[in-house]
């Protein structure tokens, strides 16, 4: 058995709902010198599990890998495409406009000029191109500064400081609006306010009532004038208002379902699950909608279908919307009424990401993500003007991969959907992938990633760090779990609350379904997931470790009756329920891995956190770690890994992303028996 860093137990002992809970580790929520040094040992013994010669072996083709040009969606305002741009050399993405689409960049903003953590995470032009606002965080922390930029003389002439988890902001004439939150480190992420910033002049307040679950975000109409502003909660539902003389006024309430609006040539374009579970489109004149206060106020312009609505964008006089059908993107073009002109001509199992539709209202030409488990991140331009049609699009920039690891040139490989039957006969899609010329034998390594939560959907795609394990002759697989919105609102509500357990089952049927269909064993099989993926896993290793070999638990959730005590978490009752109501404490009781750990052996398995997380809180891995060293009676090591510098994800720098993946998937070739060659 492994020897693993002493952690004293100090139990702390609740009692809720009538049942007493210990929690020997309690101390590990702190933050304090000692969870410091705690973390430290931590990773020592880490480094002694993935330190070696096969994480060596890995390391060039995953330095090879992560020195890529990476592209994100344009916007299009006063005829400039601007754009963030991460050159093949760079630490972060830059902010760059050119006059054509395939024009060359200049660059406005390179963060990196502050200090190579700190990341241009979103930016919004106004409305003639002119000026550009900007969020800048360090760190990974999701906690932002915004600065106003003059396009013509790239000088900052405004700025402000310090208004926390703020993702977006909405221009008019004279200013924007844009939300704001107390700071992470103050324990105020929701604390909510909904501010107006006029230029060179007064930064006031709109609104800060919001509840702590709610979410608010702002659209300004730039034909109409028109401001709407929705306010939801993860996981459930959102609200409609307008802001009529500085007071929100209820146009969509009481719903009991998410709700997205569209502004687009005066019109108001809602797409909501209201009556739809697979998705509907609404509208309404932009001029009157204060005066709505019901969906039969509404007309309905897309209808309900087998296909599931993901995304409207606005594009020329009309819109596009992407759809999901049997877990893969679609992606139709429409009149400004709603009639369906044609669907792009994609490549099978394509897939775009949330929000991968950009918007363009001031032309035809539609920006949008493509991607697919062969296929990695590139952004498409296509034409959609009277005279277009489903081949109408092209391919306008993509990442350079080399090319032996390239599955477009070098990499031959083999993708399926399989179809996996879970409990109440739910059918769960499951994208496999692998070498075209490998000999499925059953002992091929393989890695199963899920998420399941939030409406999330998870499509086809291609993390360019897996190249290595695929070329390898791993095996990859892709569930699509209930929880996300592959098959629309009903498919989220079966993995959601009292529901959840069904996402466990899901993913475990689909491990079960890898052994038996001769892609793997249990002994050659890796469950990988973060965040809600991270519970995933946790909830997977204390049902059903017999089922792996490894597992890769990042940035998890995992203590499920303290989550909602931490950081973001009371924005997440609406997903899983809280544990202060009775109903709730039972269901959550029944599969919080941190209460499920028994005496028993466990699979190899890798806690990977970061200091800088201002959504999941670390403790839940430290915890974790902690309980599980202290239980297995098994070989297979457990492991904690913290870093710095970083966050849940977003923002790393191209340095410490290759070095935090690396050491995943050295872990995952140690303890999967991997070898760094062209064979398994």
């Amino acid at each position: 058995m492994s020897t693993y860093p002493t952690t004293e137990r100090e139990p702390v002992t609740d009692t809720l709902h009538g049942e007493s809970i210990e929690d020997p580790y309690r101390w590990l929520e702190g933050d304090d010198d000692r969870v410091d040094e705690w973390e430290q040992r931590q990773n020592e013994y880490t480094e002694t599990v993935i330190q070696t010669d096969r994480r060596a072996s890995l390391e060039p083709a995953f330095e090879e890998l992560g020195w890529r040009e990476n592209y994100f969606l344009p916007t299009v305002r006063g005829g400039r495409y601007f754009q963030r741009i991460e050159p093949a050399e760079a630490e972060q993405p830059r902010l760059t406009v050119r006059d054509e689409p395939d024009g060359d960049p200049r660059t406005l903003v390179d963060p990196t000029d502050l200090d190579e953590t700190v990341s241009l995470q979103w930016f919004e032009p106004n409305w003639d191109g002119t000026l550009v606002v900007y969020g800048l965080m360090d760190a990974g922390t999701e906690q932002y500064d915004l600065r106003v930029l003059d396009v013509d003389a790239r000088d900052v002439v405004d700025s402000i400081d310090d208004v926390g988890r703020c993702n977006g902001a909405s221009w008019d004439d004279r200013g924007f609006y844009y939300s704001a939150t107390g700071a992470a480190d103050e324990g105020g992420q929701l604390d909510k306010q909904l501010r107006y910033h006029e230029l060179d002049g007064e930064d006031r307040l709109v609104t800060a009532d919001f509840d702590p679950e709610r979410w608010p975000a702002v659209q300004v109409g730039p034909e109409s004038g028109v401001v709407l502003v929705t306010v939801g909660e993860l996981g459930t539902d959102s609200e409609l208002f307008a802001l009529d003389d500085g007071d929100l006024k209820p146009v969509l309430t009481d719903l009991d379902a998410p709700l997205t609006p569209t502004l687009q040539e005066g019109r108001v374009y809602v797409h909501t699950t209201a009556g739809a579970p697979r998705g509907r489109v609404l509208a309404h004149d932009a001029a009157t909608v204060a005066d709505a206060s019901e969906l039969d106020d509404f007309d309905t312009v897309v209808p309900e279908s087998a296909d599931t609505i993901q995304q409207l964008a606005p594009v020329g006089d009309g819109v596009a919307i992407h759809r999901i059908r049997d877990a893969s993107s679609v992606v139709s073009l429409h009149e400004a009424d709603g009639t369906e002109r044609y669907e792009l001509s994609l490549p099978e199992f394509a897939g775009i990401p949330r929000g991968g539709l950009g918007s363009n209202r001031e032309s035809a030409e539609l920006f949008c993500f493509l991607q697919g488990l062969d296929r990695p991140t590139s952004i498409i331009h296509a034409e959609t003007g009277p005279d277009a049609g489903p081949d109408g699009w092209a391919v306008l920039q993509s990442p350079t991969l080399p090319e032996a690891l390239d599955p477009q040139q070098g990499l031959d490989l083999t993708v399926e959907r399989r179809w996996v039957e879970s409990t109440d006969a739910a059918s769960v899609p499951v994208y496999v992938v692998h070498r075209s010329d490998i000999d499925l034998d059953g002992d091929a390594p393989a890695v199963l990633y899920g998420y399941g939560g939030f409406r999330i959907p998870l499509l086809p795609s291609l993390d360019p760090y897996r190249l290595p394990f695929l070329r390898d002759g791993g095996v990859f697989a892709l569930a699509c779990l209930r929880g996300g919105s592959e098959f629309g609102e009903e498919w989220h509500e079966q993995g959601a609350r009292e529901h959840k357990e069904h996402t466990f089952d899901d993913f475990e049927a689909v491990a079960e379904d890898l052994v038996e269909a001769g892609y793997t064993s249990a002994d050659r099989l890796a469950g990988w997931g973060g965040s809600n993926g991270g519970l995933t896993v946790g909830a997977a290793l204390t049902r059903r470790p017999d089922l792996f070999g490894a597992l890769v638990c990042s940035v998890p959730l995992l203590d499920m009756l303290r989550f909602h005590t931490f950081l973001l978490g009371q924005a997440w009752t609406g997903e899983y329920g809280s544990p202060e109501d009775e109903a709730a404490f039972e269901w959550l009781r029944s599969y919080s891995p941190y209460h499920n750990v028994k005496q028993r052996p466990y699979p190899a398995t890798l806690f990977a956190t970061a200091a800088g997380d201002t959504r999941v809180h670390p403790s839940h891995a430290r915890k974790m770690t902690a309980r599980l060293q202290e239980a297995t009676t098994g070989e297979d090591p457990i492991c904690y890994h913290s870093v710095e510098e970083t966050g849940h994800g977003t923002g790393t720098p191209t340095s410490l992303e290759i070095e935090q993946t690396l050491d995943k998937w050295a872990f995952v070739y140690e303890t999967l028996d991997v070898s760094s060659d062209t064979g398994s």
